[in-house]
């Protein structure tokens, strides 16, 4: 059962008080509550397969079928979820602040929830490009019976997300970096903190002297350098944060 600790609620308060820019920095955890399977929780996907055989451009040019199959059933459930409370109170915040959103998460709740400036790290789900052309097919319901879906040109089509041995998209890293140098405090929700170089990003908000609080389930490598660290689901912590903050900020 969560719970608020008096101190830690007061400095996050005081600091939201005086704030204008906040970055939220999101991870599987968050999404994890709208149904979403983390890959390294014991339900996760990756405990259903080798993420050498589906995750990496040399697995899907072996076996396109293979991959492309586990890509739509993973849009499937994409597709079925819907943003939860903590996906929906990050976007409320921008009533009140400048929110830049840096997520690890390719499946777009972020942005369905409402949020307008969303960097995505490691790509989107429910986007696609043609390994050829370059055609983009953003946001196309594949059909099913399809074994591989190919572009007019003849080209395989794969998810626009990031593999295994590829590279951050540079314009999404970037972006992210300057909003993190910049902001005024920046939260980081559901992560475990594992993943490189996006678990850098808060480490350079923090080396620029930003406050930072920490939304998890437990502990991460992450609890040692946060301002504050509260321990729950990011769809009770966040919206009893922003209840908080109005009830002050409209003098309730």
């Amino acid at each position: 059962m969560f719970y608020f600790i008096d101190m830690q609620r007061e400095k996050i308060l005081e600091k939201l008080l005086s704030s204008k820019k906040i970055v939220f920095f999101t991870g599987a955890g968050i999404s994890a509550e709208s149904g979403i399977p983390t890959f390294r929780g014991e339900g996760g996907l990756w405990k259903k397969f080798k993420p050498e055989e589906l995750a990496n451009f040399n697995a899907f040019i072996k076996n396109p079928e293979l991959v492309w199959e586990w890509y739509q059933y993973r849009r499937k459930i994409v597709k079925n979820a819907e943003p939860n409370l903590g996906h929906k109170t990050i976007a409320l915040m921008q009533k009140y602040f400048d929110v830049t959103v840096v997520t690890q998460n390719v499946d777009n709740l972020h942005i369905r929830a409402g949020s307008n400036l969303v960097h995505e790290l490691h790509g989107n789900i429910e986007k696609n490009y043609c390994i050829k052309c370059k055609k983009r097919y953003d946001y196309v319901d594949f059909n099913d019976d399809d074994k591989i879906s190919k572009c007019e040109c003849g080209g395989l089509i794969r998810p626009d997300v990031v593999w295994f041995g590829e590279m951050l998209p540079q314009v999404q890293f970037s972006n992210s970096e300057n909003a993190a140098k910049n902001c005024d405090m920046i939260f980081v929700v559901g992560t475990s903190f594992l993943v490189y170089p996006a678990a850098d990003i808060p480490i350079k908000a923090k080396i620029s002297g930003k406050f930072l609080v920490e939304i998890n389930l437990e502990e991460t490598e992450l609890t040692r350098f946060a301002d504050v660290s509260l321990f729950g689901s990011a769809g009770i912590i966040l919206p009893q944060l922003l209840i908080e903050f109005e009830k002050i900020k409209l003098n309730v």
